[in-house]
């Protein structure tokens, strides 16, 4: 984990500053700032994301955006859900696989003091961060200024995610596999050439969408019981209006698979700031002789490096395929603020 020498912040902790708790859709305003210092680092904290989420699953919790300034000038926001003396970034554990705050990076110190004395005159005594990156700054800051800040910060690994940086080249891609997972890959590609009838489409624009998500529906509960489980009616119409939003914001990738004009296999991601992310699949059994779940999101690497993509994010789980197609670990630590 990379650190932070509080030594070398700013000796003197600006605390003359501001915490308006504001209503959660307020964070739209904040993204569309041209030239804004905020850094949205976070794919799952971009208000298209906390929208859905908010209007679908958020109700019946105290929930706000806490904007903090000091002199005027933004410094950052924390979408918190408080509950008693708790306040807790928003997140979801099965939907929202990592959180983190949006803020000005050369301005933590101030940002962290500020927030955190009005949770104490909020009468919170405990921030809970949910899962976090083990490289998001934000980590590394408290860890290593908490006595700055008048707190305790608890950091415990939690989960795996798997990402990778993308070559060039769809040959420099290959040879970042193992020899046996580079001849498997290429020996499959070619299975399902093969087959005949093979079409592959990126699903994009907002008017195709619903057509496109009737379809990813059917694929993803047509292969593992757990996927219907989990697919309840409260968590499909999330998925339909993430992925209409995301797609009005010109940031969702439906990787689509047809052998022979029937649906295959669908990968659902997502296009952001040169990151493509993985959020989940599904595939048509009657065609798993081809392996068409595995090549759908092969397919999405491929496409990701044609239009030079630098990163490929296969997000939270320990999955085998996720190292097998190049995804190296990052730790999820679940993070928690005592504020004394």
């Amino acid at each position: 984990m990379p650190e932070e020498n509080p030594r070398d912040m700013k000796d003197v902790v600006e605390t003359a500053g501001t915490v308006t708790a504001e209503p959660l859709p307020q964070l739209e305003r904040y993204w569309a700032v041209a030239g804004s210092p905020l850094e949205w680092d976070c794919l799952f904290m971009l208000p298209p994301w906390l929208g859905v989420w908010w209007s679908r699953l958020g109700h019946g919790s105290e929930t706000h955006l806490y904007v903090v300034r000091s002199h005027d000038m933004l410094l950052g926001a924390a979408p918190l859900t408080v509950r008693g003396d708790t306040a807790q970034l928003i997140g979801d554990s099965d939907l929202i696989d990592y959180s983190d705050f949006i803020i000005v990076p050369v301005r933590k110190v101030d940002f962290f003091s500020i927030l955190f004395d009005d949770l104490r005159r909020r009468g919170i005594g405990r921030l809970d961060m949910g899962r976090i990156r083990s490289d998001s700054p934000v980590v590394s800051f408290l860890r290593y200024s908490s006595a700055l800040l008048d707190c305790t910060v608890s950091c415990e690994a939690t989960d795996l995610l798997y990402e990778m940086d993308l070559p060039e080249t769809w040959e420099g891609y290959l040879a970042l596999l193992s020899g046996r997972e580079r001849h498997e890959t290429r020996r499959k590609l070619a299975r399902l050439d093969s087959a005949g009838g093979v079409g592959l489409h990126v699903i994009e624009g907002k008017e195709d969408v619903s057509n496109a998500m009737d379809t990813f529906m059917t694929l993803f509960r047509a292969n593992r019981s757990e996927k219907v489980k989990f697919m309840s009616a409260a968590v499909e119409s999330f998925f339909r209006a993430l992925a209409e939003a995301m797609a009005g914001a010109g940031l969702l990738k439906l990787f689509s698979m047809d052998v022979n004009d029937t649906p295959a296999a669908m990968s659902m991601c997502f296009d952001y700031n040169s990151t493509v992310y993985l959020y989940n699949s599904g595939y048509d059994q009657n065609f798993s002789h081809l392996s068409v779940g595995l090549l759908s999101m092969v397919f999405s690497i491929r496409e990701s490096i044609k239009r030079g993509r630098k990163r490929y994010n296969f997000l939270r789980g320990n999955e085998p395929y996720k190292k097998r197609l190049g995804g190296n670990p990052i730790a999820l630590y679940h993070c928690e603020v005592i504020l004394k």
